[in-house]
């Protein structure tokens, strides 16, 4: 059978598909192929920009246009040297050369390559391409979702919630603030991960600029890579092996999977809230709940973002893990992992779009939020404890105790009663009274 959604093996690349098709465009072999010709083209512009050799003004247009006019069709075209060279990289070197030589450039063509090995171009290329996957739709998709849900904190900020711990009630908090628990922690992570460098590895076989040196021995040739990756929007690896030590990517790896058990968690919660029905879910017309029961809205949007996350993270745990580690000075371990790098990124974001989906189609039901509040009277034992001891009032908190562990029937009868039969003032009686489980909660949380 012929690729297509329907005979994909990969979900992302079937059932997904249309939700990150365009990510092929940083994460395809033709991608890779893409940002492989940008590097080498860039790199011998450089060389030729630092006076090393002189190409003419249509060369240098071609080259120009070779990087940024990359097709489908020039990728076939590397595709078809690779089946001869049965190497990838020196498969885009010979397709440069073979385009210089039609363009003037044929007496030029060796600089192409000049000095590298393979990893200078895939532990740049590859950088690249995730700074900008990362800047065009992880982040933006990242910071959209958390705008949302920061919006919805802010609807619902005065929307008093019985609170849960361990399972069970516990004292009263808002509905606004505990969406706004996930918007900090998201935007505490989005600051740490912003400050981890993109980082490439661009310095001969094993990482001495053995070749340049013996070629050019005045050349200062750490201060030219560092010059040429900057030029790029990327910072060089000092001291390397024949490829980078991948520790920031692994750092990238590691604060996104805290991110995605942070939504994973976010999930979870929903799902529980839409179970107590705390939220109701908006219903599409046509869609169908369960193939069973007709009556059934499932919250199956956070259960696809929760699955996805998961996946995400398994493949994120193992590239963190593995790639940092190779023996000596290089094995090819490192380079079959890379090309996977897309299959987590895939998956985080067919996430940030179902659970954006899913939060749009939340609708409160105060009437059972309200309910649940007024059946739990016993919540507010903590407050009135608290007061007492304030007033320096005899063991209080066994007081409450007596009252109130293990004894589901407290209402706001049995709690005045309750109060009525301290040895207290009157004022002081007055005070508790006023509180109850809907105005027991705490400070105002400060959403903006």
């Amino acid at each position: 059978m012929e690729l297509s959604p329907l005979t994909a093996i990969s979900a992302i690349d079937g059932r997904y598909r249309k939700q990150v098709q365009h990510l092929d465009e940083y994460f395809s072999e033709y991608a890779l192929m893409k940002y492989r010709v940008l590097i080498e083209v860039e790199y011998a512009l450089f060389l030729e920009k630092k006076k090393f050799f002189k190409l003419s003004g249509k060369a240098i247009k071609h080259l120009d246009r070779l990087a940024k006019d990359f097709g489908p069709e020039d990728a076939q075209e590397i595709k078809q040297i690779e089946y001869i060279t049965n190497h990838d990289v020196k498969a885009v070197e010979y397709y440069i050369k073979n385009e210089l030589e039609k363009n003037g450039g044929e007496k030029y063509k060796e600089w192409i390559h000049f000095g590298l090995t393979s990893q200078d171009i895939n532990n740049t290329a590859i950088p690249l391409l995730w700074k900008e996957a990362i800047e065009y739709e992880y982040l933006p998709g990242l910071l959209n979702l958390n705008a949302e849900l920061r919006l919805l904190a802010n609807a619902w900020k005065d929307i008093p919630m019985l609170a849960h711990t361990h399972g069970q009630p516990a004292s009263p908090t808002r509905l606004g603030k505990e969406i706004m628990v996930f918007v900090e922690r998201i935007q505490n992570q989005v600051e740490q991960f912003i400050g981890i460098p993109f980082s490439a590895k661009f310095g001969g076989a094993t990482g001495n600029f053995n070749a340049h040196k013996v070629a050019f021995p005045k050349t200062d040739w750490a201060k030219f890579g560092d010059e040429f990756v900057k030029k790029l929007g990327l910072t060089r690896q000092q001291h390397t092996t024949q490829i980078e030590h991948y520790d920031n990517l692994a750092a990238h790896f590691d604060c996104m999977k805290r991110i995605n058990s942070i939504l994973i968690d976010l999930s979870r919660d929903i799902w529980t809230y839409v179970s107590m029905e705390y939220f109701k879910q908006k219903t599409k017309k046509g869609e169908v709940g369960s193939s069973a029961m007709p009556h059934k809205v499932n919250p199956i949007d956070f259960e696809n973002a929760e699955g996805n996350l998961g996946m995400a993270n398994a493949v994120f745990e193992h590239l963190s893990s593995k790639l940092p580690v190779s023996r000596l000075q290089r094995d090819l371990t490192d380079s079959t992992v890379l090309r996977n790098i897309g299959v987590p990124f895939a998956h985080t974001i067919i996430a940030f779009k179902s659970i954006e989906k899913g939060v749009n189609k939340l609708v409160v039901n105060d009437e059972k939020i309200y309910e649940d509040l007024e059946n739990n009277w016993v919540v507010v034992a903590e407050a009135i404890q608290t007061v007492l001891r304030r007033e320096n009032y005899p063991e209080p908190y066994e007081a409450l105790k007596n009252l109130t562990r293990g004894n589901n029937k407290i209402t706001r009868d049995t709690m005045q009663q309750f109060i009525d039969s301290l040895k207290v003032s009157n004022e002081l009686k007055k005070e508790l009274k006023k509180i109850s489980p809907h105005n027991y909660t705490g400070i105002d949380s400060r959403i903006g």
